[in-house]
C-alpha cells in the first residue's frame, strides 16, 4: 500500500528538483539581473494588493531587455509562464503568478531621459511615478495619471493596467499619455509599438481589419473603459495605435522594457473647492454638471469613509473635491469659486493654503486602506473596487449599488472619480468560510449585471485581472471576448504572460489568499483587542497598498526607515506581513514561529511603531515582532543583545545599587575593555558606550526630599506641603514616573521635569517602591505594610519596553504585573502619571493593556499616561513657560509620532517661542535597535534620511531638542551634537532668568558643527 505522505514528499522533491534545474539555466542566462528562488523572495510576491495568492518559482529582477528576452527563452523551454511585476499595488491578482516574476523595481527603475521642449520622457518600466514628477517638475510639467499610490506604483504597472488617478478629468488615462513602448514577447521579438500599426506582431492587423464593425460597435463610450483588451486603438480612425491598444493588457500580451511617455502643463496655482451635499447621491448627481467648467478633479466620498475627519469639511454627508488651476492664486481661486456658484451644494468652502489641500487629499490617497475596515473594525475586501458608468448615471447606479448591497447583506463605503463616473469600494465579503464565498460570487455576478444595465465599464481603473475577467462576456459578449483570444494568441501564441488572466481566466473564487490561513485563532502573547484577539486577523490587515515602500517623500512620516534605507521589500512594512502571512499558511514559509526566513525579515525592523500610525489600515509591526520573537525563541537560547539590553533595567539598578558606575564608565573608557564588553553583549563594534549616572535620579530625589535636604539644581527652593515624597506648592498632584533611561542615564531630564512641574504650580511624587495595603501617593515611605511587601523587598515601577523589543514577553508581563501592584494606590488616588521618556510612555499607553488585557488596572494605568507636554497643558493650564525665542531642530520620537501624537509638544514650543519645525522618521537607534551587532548601517542609514540632515542644516543658536533618550544619543555618537529634552530647556530658562541674546547660550543650542 502506498504511503500518500510518502508519495507527497516525493512530488516535492522532484518539484523543487525542477525548480532548481530552472533557477540554474536563468543563471546562466541572465547577465546581469538578480535571480532568486528562495524562500524570501517568494513569499514576497505570493500576493498584491488583491485578494489573491499565487506561489511563483522563483523571483528575477533584470538589469536590460536582454535579461528579459534571456527570462522569456529559457521559461519558454521549460513551459513555466511569466508575470511582469512594479509596485505590487494592483487590486485585481494580475501582479501575481505561479512561474517566475520579473521585478523591475530593483534595476530596470531609471529615467533615461526627460526632454521639456517635446514635453516627453523616457522612462524604464520599474520608475515610480513620484521619480518621474519630481524631475519634471523644474520643467513646470507633470505626468497626467496620478493613482492614490503614486508614491510606489511603477510606470510599467500604470501602463499595465491604464492608470487613471483623480485627474483624469483634465489628463485622461496613462493610454492618453503613451507616445511609444518598447516591448519583447513571448517568443522573444522586440517590438516598438506606436501608431500607424508601428510594431505591431505578425497578424493582428489582419485580426483587426477583418473586425472592424464589431470594434466599432462593441465598445462602451466611457471616460473609464478599462475591461478587455483596447482593441478599438487599432481602428483606422483612431490611428491605429499599437502602443495605446497594449495599454491595459495587465502583462498578458508582451513585457514592457522601456516607454515614452508625454507629459502635461502643471498649472502655475490650485484652489480646492469643497462642496457637501446631504448624501451621495446628490453629489454624484452635481459632478457631470461641472464637468464643463474644465475642473482638474471632481472626487466624491461619503461620510461612511470619513466619520471622524469631517469635522473641518462643509455641512453634509457626502463631498465633492473639485480642484481648479490657473496661472496665478487668484485665477485658481476665481475658478473654484465659480465652481462653487455652479454647484447646487448644501455648503461649500474653498480651500487655498497648500498645507490644507494636502491634508484633505491625503484622506483620499489613503481611503483605498482606510476602507478595508469598517466603522465596526470589521474586514472589509476588494473585488468590486472601481466599476464606471457614463458620469450622467453615476447617481442612480450609486442607488442601485448600494440597494443590492443590502440585499446580500453586505456593506461598503464607495467613494472615487465620481467625474468619471468611476466608483472604489471595499466590502465586507466574508471570505474565510464556503457560505461566504458563495455569497461573493452571487454578488459579483449580479453586480456585474448591474453595471451593463448602466452602460458602464466592469474595470473603471485598475483591471479585470482574476477579479472581474470571468465576467467579461457579460460586458462584451462571446463574440467580442472570443476576439480578445485571438488577440492574445497572435501576441503570446505559447500562453507563456500571465496565463489566468483577462482570456481563459481563473474563476474569481479560486486562489483567495485567506483559504490557506488556519482556522482557528493562533495562540499568541499579546491581545489584539481590534482583531478579536486573532494573530491571522491582525496579519490580514496588511492589504498590499504599500505605502510602506514610499520613500523620500516629505512629510511621509516614519514608515518604513529600513525599507527607506535598504530599498528591499523584504524589509516593508508589507514584506514582513507578507513574511508573516506565509509562515501561518505554511505553504512556502516553513517552519512556523521558528522560521529563519521570518526571524532575518523582522531583525531590521527597527519597531519604531510607526506603521502603527502611518498605515492605512493600522498594521502594528513592532508588535508582531515581539510576538514572533517570543514564541521563535522560546526554550532555546537568544542573542546575547538580548540578554544585555534586553535585561537592561536589571543591570543598570545593579549597577546603582552597588554604587559601581563610577568604575563601569572608566572601564570603558580603555577601548580593549569596551571592544571586549560589546562583543559578549552583541553590541556593534561601531557603537559607543553610553556613560552611567554617577547619581541616578531617584536617589536625588530621595536626597532632596530629606528634611533639611540640599536642593540639588534648585535655586534656593525649599520643600512644599504636602504627604511624604511629594515636592510643590499646593497645587494638583502628579506622579513623575522615573523610567530606566530618565533614572541611570539621563537624570538631568527628571531634575529638570520636577523643576518646571513644580513651577507650573504642581506637586510632584514618584511611584510607592513597595506594595502597600493604604499607602499615601509618594515616595512608598510608610509604617503599613502589606507582609507579603516585605518578603518581596523594595521594587521599582518598570514599562517593560526592553523585555517587549526584544521578545521576552513572559518577563515582560511579569514586570508589569510588579509594575502595576505598585501603582494600585496611584490608580485609587487619580493622579496623572508623567512619563518623560516617549518610548516608555508607549509601551505604558499601547503595550501594557496589549500584555494584560484581562488586568483592568492595566488599561486604567495606559489612560493615566500622560507626556510631559500634555501634563502642563491639562493640569496647570494658567501657566506659562519662559520665552526663549529662539529656533529648533532635531526630531518627534518616532513612537511619540505613532502612539502619543505631539500636538502638545507643539503647543508648548510655540508658547515657548521655540519656532520651526522637528524632522520627522526615525533616528535609528529606537532602543536596542542600534546597538545590536548587525545594525550599524541601517542605523545610521535611518539617521541621515532626516535627523542628521536638518541637524547639519541648523543656523546657529539653533536649540536641538530630542525627548528620547535614543535620539538624544544617535545626536552624540553620530553628529557630536547634544540634545536636551523639552523640560531641560524650560528648566534651564526658568533658572537664567530673561532670555540672553543669540549665542550666549549654554550646550543645548547648537554653536558648533561637528
Amino acid at each position: 500500500m502506498t504511503d500518500l505522505s510518502d508519495h507527497g514528499k516525493r512530488g516535492d522533491r522532484a518539484s523543487r528538483a525542477g525548480a532548481d534545474d530552472l533557477a540554474r539555466e536563468l543563471r546562466r542566462a541572465v547577465r546581469g539581473g538578480d535571480v532568486d528562488f528562495g524562500v524570501t523572495a517568494r513569499a514576497l510576491v505570493t500576493m498584491d494588493a488583491s485578494n489573491y495568492r499565487r506561489v511563483p518559482l522563483g523571483v528575477v529582477a533584470p538589469r536590460d531587455a536582454d535579461d528579459v528576452a534571456a527570462v522569456l527563452e529559457v521559461c519558454r523551454a521549460h513551459g513555466v509562464p511569466v508575470v511582469a511585476r512594479g509596485g505590487g499595488t494592483s487590486i485585481a491578482g494580475q501582479a501575481t503568478g505561479t512561474g517566475v516574476v520579473l521585478d523591475f523595481t530593483r534595476h530596470m527603475d531609471r529615467l533615461l531621459a526627460l526632454e521639456p521642449d517635446t514635453r516627453t520622457a523616457v522612462v524604464q518600466p520599474g520608475l515610480v511615478l513620484d521619480r518621474l514628477q519630481e524631475a519634471a517638475a523644474p520643467h513646470g510639467l507633470r505626468f497626467g495619471p496620478d493613482p492614490s499610490t503614486h508614491g510606489r506604483c511603477t510606470l510599467g504597472g500604470m501602463i499595465g493596467n491604464n492608470s487613471c488617478g483623480s485627474h483624469s478629468v483634465a489628463w485622461g488615462t496613462t493610454a492618453d499619455s503613451v507616445r511609444e513602448l518598447s516591448v519583447v514577447t513571448a517568443r522573444g521579438r522586440r517590438l516598438r509599438l506606436g501608431q500607424g500599426w508601428a510594431g505591431a506582431p505578425d497578424g493582428l492587423r489582419a485580426l483587426a481589419e477583418g473586425e472592424l464593425a464589431r470594434l466599432r460597435t462593441g465598445f462602451p463610450d466611457l471616460p473609464r473603459r478599462i475591461s478587455g483588451y483596447a482593441l478599438d486603438a487599432l481602428l483606422p480612425e483612431k490611428g491605429a495605435d499599437v502602443a495605446r491598444s497594449f495599454c491595459g493588457s495587465e502583462g498578458t500580451l508582451g513585457v514592457l522594457t522601456e516607454a515614452v511617455v508625454r507629459l502635461v502643463d502643471t498649472p502655475r496655482a490650485r484652489a480646492l473647492a469643497v462642496l457637501g451635499y446631504a448624501e451621495e447621491g446628490a453629489a454624484a448627481e452635481a459632478a457631470a454638471g461641472l464637468l464643463p467648467l474644465g475642473p482638474l478633479t471632481v472626487e466624491g466620498m461619503a461620510r461612511d469613509l470619513v466619520p471622524s475627519l469631517s469635522a473641518g469639511l462643509p455641512r453634509g454627508d457626502a463631498w465633492l473635491f473639485v480642484e481648479t488651476g490657473g496661472e496665478s492664486a487668484a485665477e485658481a481661486r476665481a475658478r473654484a469659486e465659480g465652481v462653487v456658484r455652479a454647484a447646487d451644494a448644501a455648503d461649500a468652502l474653498v480651500v487655498t493654503d497648500a498645507a490644507a489641500q494636502r491634508a484633505l487629499w491625503r484622506i483620499r490617497e489613503d481611503a483605498s486602506g482606510t476602507a478595508t475596515r469598517m466603522p465596526d473594525g470589521s474586514e472589509a475586501w476588494p473585488g468590486w473596487e472601481d466599476c464606471a458608468v457614463p458620469p450622467a448615471r453615476l447617481g442612480a447606479y450609486l442607488r442601485d449599488f448600494r440597494a443590492l448591497l443590502a440585499g446580500h447583506g453586505l456593506r461598503g463605503t464607495p467613494y472615487g472619480h465620481f467625474g468619471d463616473g468611476c466608483v472604489h469600494v471595499r466590502i465586507d465579503f466574508d471570505l474565510l468560510t464556503p457560505a461566504g464565498t458563495a455569497r461573493f460570487r452571487r454578488f459579483s455576478e449580479e453586480l456585474a449585471e448591474l453595471v451593463v444595465a448602466h452602460g458602464g465599464s466592469l474595470s473603471g481603473e485598475h483591471g479585470d485581472g482574476q477579479a472581474r475577467a470571468e465576467l467579461l462576456p457579460r460586458m462584451y459578449g462571446a463574440g467580442l471576448v472570443a476576439l480578445f483570444e485571438r488577440a492574445k494568441a497572435v501576441w503570446d501564441p505559447d500562453d507563456l504572460l500571465n496565463p489566468g488572466m483577462l482570456v481563459r481566466p481563473a474563476p474569481l473564487d479560486s486562489n483567495l489568499r485567506f483559504a490557506v490561513l488556519p482556522r482557528e485563532p493562533v495562540e499568541v502573547a499579546f491581545g489584539y483587542p481590534a482583531d478579536g484577539g486573532d494573530f491571522a486577523a491582525a496579519v490580514r490587515r496588511c492589504v498590499g497598498v504599500a505605502k510602506c515602500r514610499t520613500a523620500h517623500a516629505p512629510g511621509a512620516g516614519v514608515m518604513c526607515p529600513s525599507f527607506r534605507a535598504t530599498g528591499a521589500e523584504e524589509h516593508s512594512t508589507r514584506g514582513r506581513a507578507r513574511l508573516l502571512h506565509e509562515m501561518l499558511a505554511g505553504e512556502v514559509v516553513t517552519g512556523g514561529w521558528r522560521s529563519t526566513d521570518v526571524r532575518d525579515a523582522l531583525d531590521l525592523c527597527l519597531s519604531c511603531k510607526g506603521c502603527r500610525s502611518d498605515c492605512p489600515v493600522g498594521v502594528d509591526m513592532a508588535t508582531y515582532k515581539a510576538e514572533f520573537l517570543h514564541h521563535h525563541y522560546a526554550g532555546r537560547r537568544r542573542p546575547a543583545a538580548h540578554y544585555a539590553l534586553g535585561w537592561l533595567p536589571v543591570w543598570l539598578r545593579w549597577a546603582a545599587r552597588t554604587r559601581i558606575a563610577p568604575a563601569v564608565n572608566a572601564l570603558a573608557a580603555v577601548r580593549p575593555l569596551a571592544a571586549v564588553a560589546r562583543r559578549l553583549a552583541g553590541i556593534a563594534p561601531e557603537r559607543g558606550i553610553p556613560r552611567l549616572a554617577a547619581e541616578p535620579f531617584t536617589r536625588w530625589w530621595s536626597r532632596r526630599r530629606r528634611p533639611g535636604g540640599e536642593e540639588t539644581g534648585e535655586r534656593g527652593r525649599t520643600g512644599g506641603p504636602g504627604v511624604p515624597g511629594e515636592r510643590g506648592g499646593s497645587g494638583e498632584l502628579v506622579v513623575l514616573w522615573p523610567d530606566t533611561f530618565t533614572e541611570h542615564l539621563s537624570p538631568a531630564a527628571g531634575r529638570a521635569a520636577v523643576r518646571v512641574l513644580e513651577a507650573a504650580g504642581l506637586r510632584v511624587a514618584l511611584p510607592p517602591t513597595l506594595r502597600l495595603r493604604r499607602p499615601p501617593v509618594g515616595d512608598g515611605r510608610t509604617r503599613i505594610l502589606d507582609p507579603v511587601s516585605v518578603l518581596r523587598g523594595r521594587g521599582r515601577v518598570c514599562c517593560g519596553l526592553t523585555y517587549v523589543s526584544t521578545g521576552q514577553l513572559d518577563r515582560a508581563r511579569a514586570v508589569l504585573r510588579r509594575t502595576l501592584d505598585l501603582m494600585e494606590p496611584v490608580l485609587e488616588a487619580g493622579a496623572p502619571v508623567v512619563v518623560l521618556e516617549p518610548s516608555c510612555a508607549a509601551a505604558l499607553r499601547a503595550d501594557l493593556p496589549d500584555l494584560l488585557p484581562g488586568d483592568p488596572r492595566a488599561r486604567l494605568l495606559a489612560g493615566r499616561v500622560l507626556t510631559f507636554a500634555e501634563t502642563l497643558e491639562r493640569h496647570a493650564p494658567g501657566w506659562r513657560p519662559p520665552r526663549l525665542d529662539r529656533p529648533v531642530a532635531g526630531q518627534t520620537h518616532c513612537h511619540q509620532h505613532a502612539v502619543l501624537g505631539d500636538a502638545a509638544e507643539r503647543r508648548l514650543r510655540a508658547a515657548a517661542g521655540l519656532t520651526g519645525e522637528l524632522s520627522g522618521g526615525c533616528c535609528g537607534l529606537a532602543g536596542d535597535f542600534g546597538f545590536a551587532k548587525g545594525h550599524w548601517e541601517v542605523s545610521t542609514a535611518c539617521a541621515e534620511e532626516q535627523l542628521l540632515p536638518s541637524v547639519r542644516r541648523s543656523a546657529e543658536g539653533t536649540v536641538i531638542l530630542a525627548d528620547g533618550y535614543s535620539c538624544r544619543t544617535q545626536l552624540e555618537q553620530l553628529a557630536g551634537v547634544r540634545g536636551r529634552h523639552l523640560a531641560e530647556v524650560l528648566a534651564q530658562a526658568l533658572d537664567e532668568g530673561p532670555r540672553q541674546p543669540p549665542g550666549d547660550a549654554d550646550s543645548c543650542i547648537r554653536t558648533s558643527r561637528t
